[in-house]
């Protein structure tokens, strides 16, 4: 019995010991986690104080006071965001943006003359149209409905030419959806301190197209320069606005602002170039060769108009803008015309003639707001040059021009044209490239031509006279002013217009093999390599397009 006593206080012990083991196991494994937590937490309390150090100025010292973690949202309560905090722009900055951005809408005089009685007779004849009254169309358009047919207008010009027979007069330029209008309209002309307008027949409507070109269609937008006489009284005056109304009492759903140009002095040369379409082909690189080719040449300035472009493109256009060399305008396509970017890329493909004619509305509009400002206006496309032979600019050929010109015949000539030669891509890669020209300078590289130039007075580019031209063609004027429009024929010794491309023109395929199988080597460019490369080189530098 003893034994068994024994034997039981000894297993009790033993159970005892073992359950004191247990718990003190189990409360090191519970002092092991808490360690481990204070360990992160205190990894977290580095990386707060850290951060926290960061957003305070290095220099500025830290007073000796206890640190506590920051929480996730107080984190957050730290930051700021950036964002504009330009002051609210005042009504007359607001005023000065449309008028950049909308050059068309005489904002400036309607702002200035809102609130006082401006119409002629009546409140209820001829009234000075609101700006919130106007019809716009695309933008850039304003409209006239009329009994027959619809005017979509684009800018208004003052023309007082020497050689205009008609006079002092205002130049409407747009686009009516009709062949030969009859339809009977007015123009209201607004003045500086005047409270009535000058009402005035249209005169004529000027058709920038022949009906053999194709689209001699009712219902198809066609380009027209519409002219309204200024009456005597008003010859010392300047217009600052017009509208076209069907009848002279209607109160006008159209209001443009008349644009007239004087510089204290002419320049030489201008060049005018189309509605940009370059949706996804980056032609940026070239561009900036193009642009810096022209200044080389005497190019003064650029005007171009913008339908759709490849970003790289718009920064091109920018940076020379901001240098004053170039000026951007940008453009839709009137009426019914499609706009969204892709859409418009494929109409402007498919259908050529309505390109073509939509085209004539940029070409007039450069013409008549530099009709004071230049000498001579180029109309050019991005791969075309006028290339002096035997000169070294535009200046120095017009020079050795103009008396041969006079020569001819006894007048100023309305254009001086300039024959087309075709540099193609692919004649180039059958010689290769040439090693100590950057690859990227399109021209430079491209010196092989076909030896034949397309036919006089087929796809020639002219130096106009803006003294002498009513309308313009992308090739000719196609109306002038005193007499007919004479186009002087500059010599293929005197210049050449180089015109780059991958193909020729659609009309022209079959003469293409010809001009392939027979080229020569033209180097003529070449006498600007070293200043062209220079000049793009660091134009592209600039731009970033070397990267950094």
């Amino acid at each position: 019995m003893a034994a068994i006593t024994c034997y039981r206080k000894k297993r009790n012990l033993l159970l005892l010991t073992l359950l004191w083991g247990l718990v003190i196991v189990a409360l090191l494994h519970l002092y092991s986690q808490h360690m481990e937590e204070e360990s992160k937490s205190f990894g977290y309390y580095i990386k707060s104080r850290l951060l926290l150090q960061k957003l305070i100025d290095s220099h500025t010292p830290l007073p000796e006071t206890k640190v506590t973690a920051v929480s996730p949202l107080e984190e957050l309560l730290l930051l700021e965001p950036k964002v504009d905090k330009s002051p609210v722009l005042t009504e007359d900055q607001v005023i000065q943006e449309i008028q950049r951005k909308l050059p068309s809408l005489p904002i400036t005089f309607w702002n200035q003359y809102k609130n006082k009685a401006m119409y002629f007779k009546n409140s209820s004849c001829a009234r000075l149209p609101s700006i919130f009254e106007l019809e716009f169309n695309n933008i850039y358009w304003q409209t006239l409905r009329t009994s027959n047919g619809t005017f979509q207008l684009f800018g208004a010009y003052y023309d007082i030419r020497k050689l205009s027979r008609i006079g002092p007069a205002l130049r409407i330029l747009g686009m009516i959806n009709r062949i030969e209008p009859a339809v009977k309209t007015y123009c209201q002309m607004w003045f500086d301190n005047l409270k009535e307008p000058a009402l005035v027949k249209v005169m004529e409507y000027k058709y920038i197209w022949h009906k053999k070109w194709g689209n001699y269609k009712q219902d198809i937008y066609q380009p027209y320069l519409i002219a309204c006489q200024i009456p005597v009284k008003y010859h010392k005056l300047i217009p600052k606005s017009v509208s076209l109304v069907e009848k002279p009492c209607d109160i006008a759903t159209n209001n443009l602002r008349v644009i007239y140009n004087l510089p204290s002095k002419k320049k030489d040369f201008a060049v005018c170039v189309k509605g940009l379409d370059f949706l996804h082909e980056d032609i940026s690189v070239r561009l900036v060769e193009w642009i810096e080719l022209l200044g080389i040449l005497g190019a003064n300035k650029i005007f171009f108009y913008q339908l759709q472009v490849h970003p790289n493109i718009s920064k091109v256009l920018a940076y020379y803008e901001d240098q004053g060399r170039v000026e951007v305008t940008p453009l839709t396509l009137p009426g019914g015309q499609p706009n969204i970017p892709n859409f418009q890329h494929m109409y402007l493909i498919k259908k050529v003639n309505h390109k073509r004619q939509n085209e004539l509305i940029p070409y007039n509009d450069c013409l008549y707001k530099n009709l004071y400002n230049y000498k001579f206006i180029a109309l050019l496309d991005t791969d075309e040059v006028i290339m002096p032979l035997g000169t070294s600019s535009w200046h120095k050929l017009m020079d050795k021009i103009l008396p041969k010109a006079f020569a001819v015949k006894n007048e100023t000539s309305a254009s001086y044209n300039v024959r087309n030669v075709y540099f193609l891509d692919d004649l180039l890669h059958e010689h290769g490239w040439f090693k100590n020209i950057p690859r990227y300078m399109h021209m430079l590289q491209h010196v092989y031509r076909s030896k034949n130039f397309t036919k006089p007075n087929q796809y020639v580019k002219c130096f106009h006279n803006p003294e002498r031209v009513l309308t313009l063609h992308n090739h000719f004027p196609l109306a002038c002013l005193a007499s007919s429009c004479t186009s002087y024929a500059i010599n293929t010794t005197d210049a050449q217009l180089q015109h780059y491309r991958a193909d020729c023109v659609r009309t022209l395929k079959k003469s293409c093999v010809e001009y392939r199988q027979n080229s020569v080597i033209d180097t003529t460019i070449w006498k600007f390599k070293d200043a062209l490369i220079a000049r793009t080189a660091k134009s592209l530098k600039e731009l970033g397009f070397f990267g950094s």
